[in-house]
């Protein structure tokens, strides 16, 4: 298994347009070998920045990638239903493709987890992980933006100055019009109707999305039994459980009908379908070049950086037609192992741009000298810029999958262990684009605050008062293979704004080495007294009198546990239990100019260099109170515009 990321995009920002946009597995057959831009990674965030910059037919660009397994492959699904191919997507396979399309990255030990490691997600494929993830589309609150403006103190960064590019209009500026002649308002959102195309009044609050952007947002598309139920217990129990009409208002708190990136198709809208869709990866400026993978960034000298060093070589291997075997897969699809080839090399005559994410940009940088100097020369790599956060600050929430046994036959269940019954509604997806495959088992979604008690004990780390520390969701069945017999209502606890952090580091001087990740799961007291509180809400939720009946047990590791256990009791259960949820960030946070701390000053260019920005989510100085899917596409599109003005 390897760390550094794929060199998954070149971008070329300069008078030249080349002849046609075209996909290339070589890069001896590109047409061009020199670039203003490179983008290394083609992922969530590195797809926004290539379609951005393509807007301008004056910029030439090469999207290059390395992440993407061939959506060919003939992968069976983990219940061994005969499907042909596994489609990324079909939203209901995202219970299961996550597995398949991963970079099989593990973490180090973890105390907090009764000294268990634990996988961390990270999807290995064209669009990375918007490519795998469950998709759904939450912005968090308005202080964990606030909060970012505040630490960087820049302003842009605020949840106001930054509705332009999630959903509000935004005026084309007068002075630079040819930038935006082709671009789509700006907005990453664009919402369409769910997929059953069911009357959504009062589900969402239309004033707050946008139906001009880019990528699809939409409402659950296929009812569940369980639907009327959840809002029926919320009705009766009151205090801390309300409706909130639309959690991605800026105020999340409360039960909300849960928003998903998935098409009116019943389509999951991915960075690759949707920034790369078809009338985008045509634009004559435009090329992609497949399989090629960065170990470092090389440094030049520069009379304009403290540093005295501009980084605008990336150097990479690459398969060529096969030739070179460095990369071997599992039979599910993940990465197993690296043997680099020949060491090429490709330049930028502006910048670099890392999205690589946040494991492979930090490691990129450690690889490449940029870190802690001590560290560094402990290992035998030569520091050339001594940034000492790099890889700290790696920040990810806990979650844990609460079973219960349910008086129900129609759930998802069915379709997981039936292979008949998968089928059947596979046929009528492909036929219709709905059907219960459309919906990864849930259509609603739920967060809330801690008792004030822990935040007087242990200090708040959320943003604000608005914010919340957990999260919960209901689910209309198993998430993933179930067992062979039983129904199932599950709900995921969450701790969405966690207090523990951790770190990438590295210890090799090989730069296709395994990373070491460390993300420090709850060895922070208030993360696991914030759990402790979020069973309690759990069980209190479905003490509500519309689950008598339906809720017949508690099931697994949850079956002796009680809201009258012990902490010692419910402690084990959560060290035992807890996961990632796969929403890492902040390995390379931004934060003011003239901090001593932070990797990327407001503007996303590292610190104390020159030609070197870096753009996905490891640059949150914290994670939002939500899944972090819809951040980081807010965060790119920003900083997409921020390079096209510091080129203008």
């Amino acid at each position: 298994m390897i760390t550094s990321i794929l060199l998954s995009a070149l971008l070329r920002l300069s008078t030249l347009t080349l002849c046609c946009a075209a996909v290339y597995n070589s890069f001896s057959t590109l047409p061009s070998k020199d670039y203003d831009f490179v983008i290394v990674g083609g992922g969530t965030a590195g797809n926004v920045v290539a379609n951005r910059l393509t807007e301008d037919p004056k910029n030439s660009v090469l999207l290059r990638d390395l992440e993407t397994i061939e959506s060919e492959l003939n992968l069976d699904l983990a219940f061994h239903v005969n499907i042909d191919a596994f489609q990324l997507d079909v939203p209901f396979f995202a219970l299961d493709v996550k597995f398949q399309y991963d970079w099989n990255f593990t973490t180090t030990i973890q105390p907090g987890l009764n000294n268990r490691s634990t996988i961390m997600l990270r999807g290995f494929v064209l669009g990375g992980s918007s490519s795998v993830n469950g998709m759904f589309y939450t912005r968090g609150s308005a202080d964990d933006y606030d909060r970012f403006a505040a630490v960087t103190k820049d302003d842009g960064w605020s949840w106001d100055n930054l509705q332009p590019y999630i959903a509000k209009v935004i005026l084309v500026p007068t002075a630079y019009p040819e930038a935006f002649a082709n671009s789509n308002l700006l907005q990453n959102e664009k919402w369409e109707p769910p997929a059953d195309r069911h009357n959504t009044t009062g589900q969402f609050n239309p004033s707050v999305h946008s139906l001009t952007g880019i990528n699809a947002v939409s409402l659950g598309g296929f009812p569940q039994s369980i639907d009327p139920m959840i809002f029926e217990a919320v009705d009766e129990l009151g205090s801390i459980f309300r409706f909130n009409e639309d959690y991605n208002s800026g105020n999340p708190l409360g039960f909300s009908w849960l928003q998903s990136t998935i098409t009116t198709e019943g389509r999951r809208s991915s960075s690759a379908t949707s920034y790369l869709a078809p009338e985008f990866i045509a634009r004559e400026n435009l090329d992609v070049l497949l399989h090629a993978r960065v170990s470092r960034v090389l440094p030049s000298v520069s009379k304009n950086s403290s540093s005295g060093f501009a980084f605008r070589t990336v150097e990479f291997a690459q398969d060529l037609n096969g030739s070179i075997y460095y990369v071997y897969l599992t039979s599910k699809g993940s990465l197993l192992r690296v043997e680099p080839g020949p060491l090429l090399k490709v330049d930028a005559s502006k910048e670099v741009i890392l999205s690589a994410g946040v494991v492979g940009s930090p490691h990129i940088l450690l690889n490449s000298g940029i870190g802690d100097a001590g560290e560094l020369s402990e290992i035998g790599i030569k520091s050339l810029v001594n940034l000492r956060s790099v890889g700290k600050n790696l920040t990810d929430q806990v979650s844990i999958i609460n079973e219960f046994m349910a008086n129900s036959t129609n759930t998802i269940d069915n379709i997981s262990r039936n292979a008949t019954l998968l089928n059947e509604v596979y046929t009528e997806f492909n036929k219709t684009g709905m059907g219960p495959l459309v919906t990864t088992g849930g259509n609603q979604i739920s967060f809330f605050r801690v008792n004030e008690s822990l935040t007087e004990m242990f200090g708040d780390p959320s943003s604000g008062k608005n914010s919340p520390h957990l999260e919960l969701v209901p689910g209309n069945g198993f998430f993933g293979p179930p067992p062979p017999t039983g129904h199932y209502f599950q709900m995921a606890t969450v701790v969405v704004s966690p207090a523990s952090r951790g770190s990438i580091t590295i210890n090799s001087t090989d730069p296709f080495a395994n990373p070491i990740i460390d993300p420090g799961y709850l060895t922070s007291p208030f993360d696991i007294a914030a759990m402790r509180e979020a069973l309690q809400i759990l069980f209190r939720y479905t003490s509500a009198r519309v689950w008598d009946g339906y809720i017949l047990s508690q099931f697994g590791a949850l079956a002796n546990i009680t809201a009258d256990s012990s902490d010692d009791v419910l402690d084990e259960y959560i060290r035992n239990n807890a996961a990632s949820p796969a929403h890492p960030v902040g390995t390379a946070a931004m934060s003011a100019k003239d901090a001593d701390y932070g990797v990327v000053d407001p503007d996303l260019r590292v610190k104390g260099v020159e030609g070197l920005r870096i753009i996905d989510s490891s640059v949150f100085p914290f994670v939002t109170s939500a899944h972090t899917q819809a951040p980081t596409y807010a965060i790119a599109e920003r900083a997409a515009e921020l390079v096209k003005f510091a080129w203008m």
